[in-house]
């Protein structure tokens, strides 16, 4: 791999000597990973029962009106889960297939005669928080996978395939119709540092034109991505090639801009991280941060994702007490999504890819609009399972429990 002239190569996402630092959600070196499933299926089996009180925790204490649930891919009520069995079976194996795979393997720890005072919708609740604590983001393609560039000369060159895929929002729910670069939704990490030159072949293998934007990337004219503007669409079975260098540093993102409603709703999207060229401002170096998440959220196909996926398959954030987290919030969605952190506040560093420096602030509630990205430092000081989700409450809670736009920050003590 080539490196820049003052700051060096871009951190090996699969290397935690050093620093640690992690590229994406749900990419974490090895041992980490095992770390997580253990302390949640842990969880899961001696301390459910808390944990589902604590994931419930921003539900009315009074019985509400229930007038919103989750979407399903039809745009109706989603079907309520069905049964399921033991906690104790195996997960199954992770797979690249995006069709029909197994089912998680967790049931309740309860039922109605068991439990006196909770109605039919209170145990179909607990049981997506027990799927969620067994692992169900363990049985779907990892999204936000880093792309290892070819060199060419002083070139850093990334291919891309633009697909019609099925895809799964989580274990249960059937797959979708959706589109995928790579094959995957969401698309390949790209990461590379700033000044480097940056080569993105994309193939069109859909039965549709369409056209790729570097949002937030100053890239020459010729090379911004919207058809009948700046290029002729890609037509089907083409392929084009995007070549700029990379700058501003930060948290980026490419998608789709053409019929991108549609296309963008549907999977074209992915993360573009530029690191700063000097690795002082490096999230590892300013503030040694050892994970360094992408959060990517949509709404449109398959109802309000993270990362492609709905609760209970969303991915949990596992860190040690005192422990220091990076997140880059993306919305490639419709809608602004306000990301709420109970337990523990985020300190706001960057907005759309550059620093706040003294403008920096404190909140637990971060509002993010379409197109927005916004970078937040957590010191992970408070031990516990503390809910992480939209506070559209329509986004994340229904009658029959939490769905979509959730996941949890679990601090281990």
């Amino acid at each position: 791999m080539s490196t820049d002239q003052k700051g060096g190569p871009p951190p090996d996402p699969s290397v935690s000597a050093g620093t640690g630092l992690v590229p994406a959600a749900g990419l974490v070196h090895p041992n980490r990973a095992l770390t997580r499933r253990g302390f949640l299926r842990g969880v899961a089996l001696v301390g459910g029962g808390a944990v589902a009180a604590g994931l419930a925790a921003c539900a009315p204490a009074a019985a509400p009106a229930w007038t919103f649930g989750p979407p399903a891919p039809s745009g109706g009520p989603a079907a309520s889960p069905g049964p399921s069995a033991p906690a104790s079976s195996p997960t199954p194996t992770p797979s690249m297939d995006h069709g029909a795979g197994p089912s998680p393997t967790a049931s309740p720890s309860s039922s109605p005669a068991t439990s006196p005072g909770l109605a039919e919708h209170d145990l179909k609740a607990k049981e997506a928080v027990q799927r969620f604590l067994d692992g169900e983001w363990d049985t779907l393609p990892r999204p936000n996978v880093p792309l290892e560039p070819e060199i060419d000369g002083d070139v850093k060159v990334f291919r891309l395939t633009i697909d019609e895929i099925e895809h799964r929002i989580d274990a249960r729910k059937p797959p979708l119709d959706a589109l995928g670069f790579n094959g995957v939704w969401t698309g390949p990490l790209l990461r590379v540092v700033e000044g480097d030159r940056v080569r993105a072949i994309f193939t069109n293998n859909m039965r549709e034109t369409t056209g790729i934007h570097f949002h937030g990337q100053e890239t020459p004219n010729a090379m911004d991505g919207v058809p009948f503007v700046t290029q002729d669409p890609i037509l089907p079975g083409q392929t084009f090639t995007y070549e700029f260098v990379a700058g501003p540093s930060g948290s980026h993102m490419y998608h789709s801009h053409h019929n991108a409603t549609d296309q963008v709703g549907r999977g074209l999207l992915g993360a573009f991280i530029v690191d700063p060229k000097d690795p002082a401002k490096r999230y590892d170096r300013l503030y040694g941060a050892t994970q360094d998440i992408v959060w990517i959220s949509n709404d449109t196909l398959g109802g309000f994702t993270i990362n492609g996926r709905g609760f209970p398959a969303t991915i949990p954030i596992v860190a040690e007490r005192g422990e220091v987290i990076v997140i880059r919030f993306m919305n490639e969605g419709l809608m602004m999504h306000p990301w709420h952190l109970h337990g523990m506040p985020m300190r706001v560093v960057a907005r759309d890819g550059y620093p706040l420096g003294s403008a920096a602030f404190t909140c637990d509630t971060l509002g993010v609009n379409p197109g927005e990205r916004w970078d937040v430092v957590i010191e992970c000081k408070n031990p516990g399972v503390w809910a992480f989700h939209c506070h559209i409450l329509s986004h994340v809670e229904g009658k029959e429990g939490m769905f979509g736009m959730v996941t949890a920050l679990i601090v281990k003590s």
